[in-house]
């Protein structure tokens, strides 16, 4: 999305005796930045007409592009001193925030105008954040929170409430059967830096355990869930820490040690199967296989591994051992049906994947699933129907788009 332009201007003679507070005084030599109207171009601005509004947008800009960092040492403008001639100057427009020659100084400066104008900024914001999110507005959310962090560079609410929103963007689109690795990739990398602050947040360390055993990582989230037990135990624990999520995580170490899940030939094969390393997550599977013949995640992992190597009538009997030992899953039914698909049974894979949808009504991957079966089955309008429903759930759908012409497409079978 397009940023409007920064103009950096003198402060106004009517701003310095607006702002009287025992923390802060109007500096007079930096400059203050204000946000242009679209289209503003070269456009001459008064600086006694400055607004509010203008200062605080431009200055919230700045904080959340640098965050009060100060210039890269790889900047291109050299030494100090080149810094210096290169600092903004009056009048000057600048749409290059993150490589502008802004001194660490000036920033630190808005921040504490910033927090002097608005003290419950942080409380607005981060409300604000979560309603985008919560709405689905994950790009709008995370610009929110941009800010914050760039505000309050140290809060582990505000690094927290970053990785949730990751978190929740990674899942609505793999809900979808989008591709993830990047928004799963920044969903770990602030989650890391989460936990690298000291102290962690108990909740930190709560929901990222959760986010590891959503990403089949399951040594990290039985290190934080052992984490956050811990500091339950400890009398200086915060108030609001409740039993119930004690309790939860306990209950989950133990079926990760009941289960093996914490296995290092599990997370493996995961991970080499989600690679696309088929055949060495098989060795790696069946080795976890072998010590946990009782634990379904591991013969869901087979079936998944044998489905892509084309093998289906071998991943459906794993699919169905996984359902027996109580794997029985929208994700499970959703691999059931392609291997029927694949083995010509048409009449089962419908039987599967209705039932899936029973289970999870708006997933996406198993609607258009059927919209690809009823197609091959000869009812061109059903698989109209199921199509039209994808681009109402997500109109930039790749496979719904695939299918514009109603059972004409050319969309491949079988979303996992």
């Amino acid at each position: 999305m397009e940023k409007n332009p920064v103009i950096f201007l003198p402060v106004p003679s009517s701003l310095k005796d607006e702002i009287k507070k025992e923390s802060f005084t109007v500096d007079p030599s930096i400059l203050l930045p204000a946000e242009l109207e679209p289209g503003a171009g070269e456009k001459k601005l008064d600086p006694e007409k400055l607004s509010w509004e203008m200062i605080l947008l431009g200055m919230l800009r700045i904080i959340s592009v640098r965050g009060g960092q100060v210039n890269p040492p790889d900047s291109p403008w050299g030494t100090p001193a080149a810094k210096k001639r290169n600092y903004p100057k009056p009048g000057d427009i600048v749409l290059d925030l993150k490589n502008a020659a802004i001194p660490s100084e000036w920033i630190d400066y808005y921040r504490r105008f910033v927090l002097t104008v608005k003290p419950e900024i942080y409380h607005e914001f981060s409300g604000a954040a979560i309603v985008k999110a919560a709405n689905g507005e994950f790009d709008m959310a995370l610009e929110i929170s941009a800010i914050l962090e760039g505000l309050f560079p140290r809060s582990p609410g505000v690094l927290l409430n970053k990785a949730l929103i990751l978190e929740d963007r990674a899942a609505a689109l793999e809900k979808n059967g989008h591709e993830t690795k990047r928004e799963n990739a920044e969903a770990l990398e602030a989650y890391e830096t989460a936990l690298s602050r000291e102290p962690v947040l108990p909740d930190t360390l709560f929901n990222a355990g959760f986010f590891f055993m959503r990403r089949r990582d399951f040594a990290r989230a039985k290190d934080c869930f052992s984490r956050y037990v811990s500091i339950e135990e400890n009398p200086e624990i915060p108030p609001d820490v409740s039993d119930e999520k004690k309790k939860q995580a306990q209950k989950i170490l133990r079926d990760l040690g009941d289960q093996g899940l914490d296995d290092d030939s599990y997370r493996e094969a995961y991970d080499c199967i989600s690679r696309g390393e088929d055949e060495k997550g098989l060795l790696k599977v069946r080795e976890f296989i072998e010590h946990h013949p009782k634990v379904w995640n591991g013969w869901f992992l087979l079936g998944w591994a044998l489905r892509k190597l084309g093998r289906y009538k071998d991943g459906l009997e794993a699919f169905r051992k996984a359902m027996d030992l109580g794997g029985a899953s929208s994700d499970t039914l959703n691999e059931m049906a392609i291997c029927l698909m694949e083995l010509g049974d048409l009449k089962g894979a419908r039987k599967e994947l209705e039932a899936a949808l029973r289970e999870d009504p708006e997933n996406i991957k198993i609607i258009s699933n059927l919209g690809v079966l009823a197609q091959k089955s000869g009812r061109p309008q059903e698989a109209a129907a199921f199509f039209r429903t994808v681009l109402e759930l997500d109109p930039d759908d790749p496979v719904g788009k695939s299918f514009g012409d109603w059972g004409l497409g050319t969309g491949d079978w079988g979303r996992t």
